[in-house]
């Protein structure tokens, strides 16, 4: 229990890597293409289906909400997934999140099209900032670990 701890919070520690990586590249999109990123596409689209109206403030809040929790949700299956804390199987990690939700239950649920209907510089965003979130991730959770091991006074096998 305490790995998924550990996961969600390092999960969602990670969100904020995986945002500062897309605000940054979405400045980069040319005009036509800077319309809302996805967090936001998602949040309008289920406000719509149940048809709550909701101003644009709240809707902006309830999309980081939503996009700080399904880090913490995804963050939270990693360590039940791998013991591997590395920068490749992160960032692997955060390019799977983002197929089984953008080619899976995204589209599955009509919640958002497929990256095949996106422009191509916004799905290499969205590949970038998963790949961010996922070696962000890796690093936070082995970080989270350490300090656990550390405050509870055990020594590790390379320790001295």
């Amino acid at each position: 229990m305490q790995r998924v701890l550990y996961g969600a919070f390092a999960g969602f520690a990670a969100t904020m890597a995986m945002t500062a990586t897309a605000e940054r590249l979405w400045r980069w999109l040319p005009s036509r293409e800077r319309y809302p990123l996805p967090p936001r596409e998602i949040t309008q689209r289920v406000l719509e289906s149940t048809k709550l109206e909701t101003s644009d403030d709240k809707t902006a809040t309830l999309a980081m909400a939503a996009h700080f929790a399904y880090g913490a949700f995804t963050g939270a299956v990693f360590p039940l997934l791998t013991r591997r804390r590395s920068f490749p199987v992160g960032a692997g990690y955060g390019l799977a999140v983002w197929a089984v939700s953008y080619f899976g239950w995204l589209p599955a649920t009509r919640v958002l099209a497929p990256p095949t209907r996106h422009p191509i510089r916004r799905t290499l965003l969205m590949l970038c900032a998963h790949a961010a979130w996922g070696a962000a991730l890796s690093s936070g959770l082995r970080r989270l670990e350490q300090a656990d091991t550390a405050l509870q006074g055990k020594r590790t096998p390379d320790a001295p």
